[in-house]
């Protein structure tokens, strides 16, 4: 009989990888001299690794991602193409309620790139400098009002999971 974690897992995974790489992709397009910088790179393969996961679930598995003609990312198949990547992109899921509330507050957990120095240095560029404007798209979906009230209901709720977040790693730090 399958394991039904790794059933579930085999059901979501590609479904989420999917829409991964189009948030990902949208997030570049709204920065072009973001895809401008990657098209150099077409072809190459950048690996993305979970490292030093703690936690009741397993850990993600790698995310292996081309860069197309256009700058953007397209999923690859692991065993796909070449056996490795011309860059590994690995983040460190050590402290997860320390990334959590990096995220929160919009920063970056801790990342390590390895590979080709000027694909590196261009995945480098993208991460720190391209961002995702939400509230800028929700305002295309449901127009500025709504958008408006939903971005400040976002940002309060952010802010309540920062503070849980923190609160949980205070209690978790104490002997």
């Amino acid at each position: 009989m399958p394991d039904p974690l790794t059933a579930l897992s085999d059901l979501v995974l590609p479904a989420a990888t999917a829409r991964f790489v189009l948030l990902a992709n949208h997030v570049l397009t709204a920065a072009p001299v973001a895809p401008a910088r990657l098209k150099a790179h077409a072809g190459r393969v950048l690996r993305v690794e979970v490292e030093n996961w703690r936690g009741p679930l397993p850990p993600p598995p790698a995310l292996t991602l081309r860069v197309s003609p256009a700058g953007l990312l397209e999923a690859r198949e692991e065993g796909t193409g070449a056996a490795l990547p011309d860059l590994r992109l690995r983040v460190d899921a050590s402290k997860p309620f320390a990334a959590a509330t990096k995220l929160a507050q919009g920063e970056l957990p801790p990342l390590q790139i390895e590979g080709d120095v000027a694909f590196a240095a261009d995945v480098n560029w993208v991460i720190a400098n391209v961002r995702w404007d939400i509230a800028a798209d929700l305002e295309k979906v449901v127009g500025p009002t709504l958008a408006e009230g939903l971005s400040r209901a976002g940002t309060q709720v952010l802010g309540a999971a920062r503070q849980v977040a923190q609160g949980v790693a205070s209690v978790l730090r104490r002997p």
